[in-house]
C-alpha cells in the first residue's frame, strides 16, 4: 500500500509528466488560457491515460511480451489509445457539446499527446504491475490537471499584466511554463523521505 501512494504522489508532484518530463506540452501551452478548458481536458486525458493502461499493459503482458511481438509496441499503444480518444469525442460531443466546442482541435491531438502514449510505454518499462500501472496513470493524470490548472492561473495574472511589447504572448508564456517547472523541482526527495 506504501508503495502505491509513494507512485501516486510521485507521478503528481515529483515525476510530473509536463512539468519533470515534458511530454504534453501541446496542450499544456495551448488550452490552459481559461480553467474550464484546462480542467475539461485535464480530465479528457485522466480518462484517456486509465482507460489506455487498462487495455495496453494487458496487452503488452498476454499477447505482445509471450509472442515476441515487442517491436510493436509502439503501434499497438497508439492504435489503442486513438480508440479511446474517439470514444471520449463521442461522448463529449453527445453529452458536453459545449466543452467539446471549446476543447477544439485540442481533443483529437489527445491520440499523439505523448503523455499518454509516454505513461502507458512507461508503465511498461517500470516493470510495474497491473495496481501500480493504474496508480502511476491516475498519478500522472491528476499531475497533468495540476499542471494544467495552475498553468491556468498563470496565464489570466499575465492577461492583466503589463508586458513588455518583445515578451508578449509566446515569450511570455514559455518563460512562465519555464518557472512553473521550476517550483515543482523543490519536491524531488520529498516523497521517497516522507515513507522511508
Amino acid at each position: 500500500m506504501t508503495k502505491l501512494i509513494i507512485i501516486l504522489l510521485s507521478a503528481v508532484f515529483i515525476n510530473n509528466y509536463v512539468l519533470a518530463k515534458f511530454l504534453g506540452i501541446c496542450p499544456f501551452l495551448g488550452v490552459s488560457k481559461q480553467l474550464r478548458s484546462a480542467v475539461g481536458m485535464s480530465l479528457a486525458v485522466i480518462f484517456v491515460m486509465l482507460m489506455a493502461t487498462a487495455a495496453t499493459w494487458p496487452i503488452q503482458k498476454y499477447l505482445l511480451d509471450p509472442h515476441d511481438l515487442g517491436y510493436l509496441q509502439t503501434i499497438v499503444f497508439i492504435l489503442v489509445i486513438a480508440a479511446l480518444v474517439q470514444l471520449v469525442e463521442i461522448v463529449l460531443k453527445r453529452y458536453m457539446p459545449s466543452l467539446h466546442e471549446s476543447l477544439g482541435v485540442y481533443l483529437p491531438l489527445i491520440t499523439t499527446n505523448c503523455a499518454v502514449l509516454g505513461v502507458t510505454i512507461l508503465n511498461i518499462d517500470e516493470g510495474y504491475t497491473f495496481a501500480e500501472a493504474m496508480v502511476n496513470s491516475l498519478g500522472s493524470g491528476l499531475g497533468f490537471m495540476l499542471a494544467m490548472v495552475m498553468f491556468s492561473g498563470v496565464r489570466s495574472t499575465m492577461e492583466g499584466s503589463d508586458i513588455p511589447e518583445s515578451f508578449k504572448g509566446l515569450p511570455i508564456t514559455l518563460v512562465a511554463a519555464a518557472i512553473t517547472s521550476l517550483s515543482f523541482m523543490g519536491f524531488g526527495g520529498v516523497i521517497e523521505n516522507l515513507f522511508s
